[in-house]
């Protein structure tokens, strides 16, 4: 194999390369040298990292497999935006063994549900479609995980949560709260997020030692109890136009904080995500599954010839 054909995707600007595995061998593939080559905007296809779809690993229920990549070849254990895309890539190719694949007639206003096997565990999706093509991906989350172990941040305040907890970061002290949805984020709310130096800041929080598996670093600014902006570091990528792990914990940590509804629109660079996060059942004194409703678009299809160390052995 001397190249492998990929599409490019992004959901509100969060871009990535997607390779598919049912069509196309990925063994013997360097993967996290071909997402650092392949992201590269000057002299690869240019994203924010690699995402594989392929069939789900054994014993798994599910339609598809989401593997994930940054673009500094750090794997990746969830990426919001990206798994919307997966969504609607798996539906629209009609890969054989689909649930509900839309049918011939292309009908307007379809919703077709999806099981995609994570790092995190297998999350129901449900891709929006107008004539024959998804333009909205609704993606159950899971639950968020708050136990600082779990996150993990180091953290020697209460122990079941990281709530507006002081981070020094040079010379500055900083309140984040904690939340992972699969992948670790910190989220600081601030009354000026455009002024906010993400891009001096963003690195250092990322690699705290707070955080013993780095984090995802967002600053957000409520406007009023259903609605935020906010700007992302991402772990791994830089300041990215989106993220959509990251809208999920901005909300989780804005519920945890007093300062947004359960349900608000998020403003990201890139675009709007509705995120929802309802009420547990007030039984287990479990909180409930947070929901992601957003675009997903694809730009272009191509070829990718491997170089150098991409070039499988034997």
């Amino acid at each position: 194999m001397h190249s492998i054909r990929f599409t490019k995707m992004h959901g509100l600007g969060n871009d990535y390369v997607y390779v598919d595995g049912f069509e196309q061998s990925l063994a013997g593939l360097d993967l996290p040298a071909l997402s650092r080559r392949i992201s590269d905007r000057h002299r690869g296809v240019g994203s924010d990292g690699l995402i594989l779809i392929t069939p789900p690993s054994p014993g798994i229920t599910a339609d598809a497999r989401m593997e994930m990549y940054n673009a500094d070849g750090s794997r990746g254990e969830m990426c919001g935006n990206g798994i919307r895309c997966v969504g609607k890539y798996v539906v629209e190719k009609r890969h054989k063994g689909v649930a509900g694949t839309p049918g011939p007639d292309n009908a307007v206003d379809q919703t077709v549900p999806l099981r995609i096997e994570t790092d995190r565990g297998v999350l129901n999706l449900e891709a929006m479609l107008r004539e024959g093509v998804v333009n909205r991906v609704r993606v159950d989350m899971g639950r968020p995980i708050l136990a600082p172990a779990e996150i993990p941040v180091r953290y020697e305040g209460a122990r079941d949560r990281c709530v507006h907890a002081p981070l020094e970061v040079a010379g500055a002290r900083l309140y984040v709260t904690c939340v992972s949805m699969g992948n670790p984020h910190a989220v600081t709310f601030v009354e000026n997020v455009a002024a906010f130096e993400l891009e001096r800041i963003g690195p250092l929080v990322e690699r705290h030692p707070m955080f013993p598996n780095r984090v995802n670093y967002h600053v957000a600014q409520g406007h009023s109890p259903a609605e935020a902006t906010m700007r992302t570091w991402e772990r791994g990528s830089g300041i990215t136009q989106a993220c959509g792990t990251g809208a999920c914990a901005v909300l989780v940590a804005a519920v945890l904080e007093d300062r947004l509804s359960r349900r608000a629109m998020l403003h990201l660079p890139g675009g709007d995500l509705e995120i929802e996060w309802p009420q547990g059942d007030g039984r287990s004194g479990v909180e409930g599954h947070v929901f992601k409703t957003g675009p997903a678009e694809e730009v272009f299809r191509g070829e990718y010839s491997l170089i150098g160390p991409e070039v499988p052995k034997g």
